[in-house]
């Protein structure tokens, strides 16, 4: 009987991560802010001579790539701050390991859970288009060149391991998790700031540690959106989730939630428990959308690796997600749609 309440604890947990149950009180909700956004628009197309960071290279599936030059307009409030951290490094799990494998179809299959994929160079995706998935930068490209296997990339969807035998009425008696399997789509195009490219040789890649890659064909599932990243100390309970498919739990999706305990205006600094694999989940958080009257997910990050941080002048590991900054949404956003007038509201 002793194990009942950690059971008790770990279903109304999952009912909060899939929006069945709110954890806040009827007075007071925490509210997507409204941002006034700059708009990034395509100047030229030229072959890989561009310096801005927020330039970005373009892998087709046919092996041809291109660069393209943006302009920046309104600019955003505020300034850049960069990051005292050093290098990205392995993922890292911090004391008891916190992290939830998340079984069965009906969470799998579900909107949040449904939204995470698994890319064929072994890291994981979000979906926040029909056609379209966000992920870290590193996953298709390490600073120098794409990685192996980046041309013929593939994004994978579970879904149930139905057998061609059929699934009769003794179907439900079986007393393991249901088999899933991947079902794969290749990537037709991908974009990767010149930010992650041009930044390693001095250490402000990892502000940019992240890409879009664009589907051959729609995917058909509900997609997460992707939003401006509010401080820290307006995110609900100062807290993230994201899911991925860590190494070490093959084939499982496994979830996570933790405490942000710094940021800086490009990185989100946390101990979140994550394993190679999760690198690119979707960071995401819950916050009421006043417009529309009703509580609403967004991505406002990429989960990137682990890093060491000087605070205070000693030096403390953390595992580090990229925000998404007004600029970084603008691009995003302009990857998606083709165009600025979708893109006005963060």
């Amino acid at each position: 009987m002793a194990g009942i309440p950690g059971l008790l604890f770990l279903f109304l947990l999952l009912l909060c991560a899939v929006g069945q149950v709110s954890p806040y009180g009827t007075h007071w909700k925490p509210t997507w802010p409204a941002y006034r956004l700059p708009v990034v628009l395509p100047q030229s197309t030229l072959n890989l001579e561009a310096k801005q960071y927020l330039s970005y290279e373009t892998l087709y599936a046919n092996g041809s790539r291109t660069e393209t030059q943006v302009g920046i307009y309104v600019l955003s409030s505020g300034g850049g701050q960069e990051s005292s951290g050093r290098s990205r490094r392995k993922r890292q799990i911090y004391g008891y390991d916190s992290r939830f494998s998340i079984f069965g179809k009906d969470f799998l299959l579900n909107y949040p859970f449904s939204t995470s994929v698994k890319l064929s160079t072994g890291c994981t995706g979000t979906l926040v288009a029909e056609k379209h998935v966000l992920t870290a930068a590193h996953c298709i490209h390490d600073g120098k060149t794409y990685v192996k296997g980046t041309q013929k990339l593939r994004v994978g969807f579970l879904k149930p391991k139905f057998k061609d035998s059929g699934r009769g009425a003794n179907s439900s008696s079986s007393t393991g998790p249901e088999k899933m399997k991947f079902q794969w789509i290749r990537v037709k195009r991908t974009h990767v700031p010149k930010g992650w490219i041009k930044g390693n040789a001095n250490d402000i890649g990892m502000d940019y540690d992240y890409a879009l890659l664009e589907l051959k064909k729609p995917h058909k599932r509900k997609f997460m959106k992707i939003g401006v990243s509010p401080p820290a100390k307006q995110l609900p309970g100062g807290r993230i989730h994201f899911s991925g498919y860590d190494n070490d739990r093959p084939g499982n999706l496994v979830y996570r939630f933790c405490d942000v305990k710094d940021e800086t205006y490009d990185l989100l600094y946390q101990q979140c428990d994550a394993q190679p694999g999760a690198s690119g989940s979707g960071v995401y958080v819950r916050m009421w959308k006043r417009q529309q009257q009703k509580w609403e997910r967004k991505i406002i990050g990429i989960f990137s690796g682990h890093q060491w941080v000087d605070m205070n002048g000693s030096p403390q590991d953390f595992n580090v997600a990229v925000r998404i900054t007004p600029l970084k949404y603008a691009q995003i956003c302009y990857w998606i749609k083709g165009n600025y007038l979708d893109c006005r509201e963060g």
